[in-house]
């Protein structure tokens, strides 16, 4: 039997998708202001510990760091601290009305999200080797930052061992397998580490497969769903979530 869904079927990715600076509190505030009420970020942890919002392993791409940090720091994110991270500029890359907009904690985005109403799909993205430890840890505060609240963040992780962490700390937050093929093994692992969700790359789903993981009690999600035709095949599936870079093309309904 298939558990309630607390979740709509539109996510906005990273925030906004590319219309402001992914994992940036400027790109949920804008998805918001498309009628979005819920979100996709990927989390990682900083050197001392701490949950907080970045994609990629290196800062490079979305951040200032090569300037404010110098030649010889690390490029990896998860390697500095929180303190060193927060003071970088994660915003200017992307346009000049970014400037200055800095990388935010976990707390912050709960902070943010409990407020609105809004809904939270954390992709834990682990830096590589650390991929037990950010399940665990990112489990951990979101269990504390969510308790007592009536819908929880899903987890989502394209690595197994970050879900066996997340599985470990908060078992009772809800977790999905990620896909970007159908690796053999994927479906015992999902039934093993007791997934509500799969998210695969939209091209995937097809009638069978859709079938296999609702008829498990799973629900089927999509990413990054940027075309009117892929989202029209998706609904005519009966799959249950979208997650779209495109919040200015799809309307966020649950229809």
């Amino acid at each position: 039997m298939t558990a309630p869904w607390p979740y709509p079927r539109w996510i906005a990715h990273r925030g906004a998708g590319r219309l402001a600076p992914e994992n940036t509190l400027a790109a949920f505030r804008l998805g918001a202001r498309y009628g979005y009420r819920m979100f996709e970020c990927d989390v990682k942890l900083t050197r001392d510990g701490l949950p907080f919002l970045m994609h990629d392993a290196e800062l490079a791409r979305t951040t200032n760091a090569a300037q404010a940090l110098g030649p010889q720091a690390s490029p990896i994110g998860g390697e500095h601290a929180w303190g060193t991270l927060a003071q970088l500029d994660a915003g200017s890359w992307h346009s000049r009305n970014y400037a200055g907009e800095p990388l935010p904690s976990l707390a912050a985005i709960a902070r943010y999200c409990l407020a609105n109403g809004h809904a939270l799909n954390i992709e834990i993205k682990p830096t590589p080797g650390l991929e037990e430890a950010t399940g665990r840890v990112v489990a951990e505060h979101a269990a504390r930052l969510w308790q007592g609240q009536a819908v929880a963040p899903l987890l989502s992780s394209f690595q197994v061992p970050a879900l066996r962490g997340a599985q470990a700390a908060a078992p009772h937050l809800p977790r999905a397998l990620l896909l970007d093929a159908l690796w053999d093994g994927w479906w015992s692992l999902a039934r093993e580490l007791g997934c509500t969700a799969i998210v695969c790359d939209h091209a995937l789903w097809n009638a069978g497969l859709v079938a296999l993981v609702q008829g498990a009690g799973m629900r089927c999600l999509s990413y990054t769903v940027n075309d009117a035709w892929a989202a029209e095949r998706l609904i005519a599936l009966g799959t249950d979530g979208i997650i779209t870079d495109r919040v200015d093309l799809f309307a966020p309904t649950d229809a």
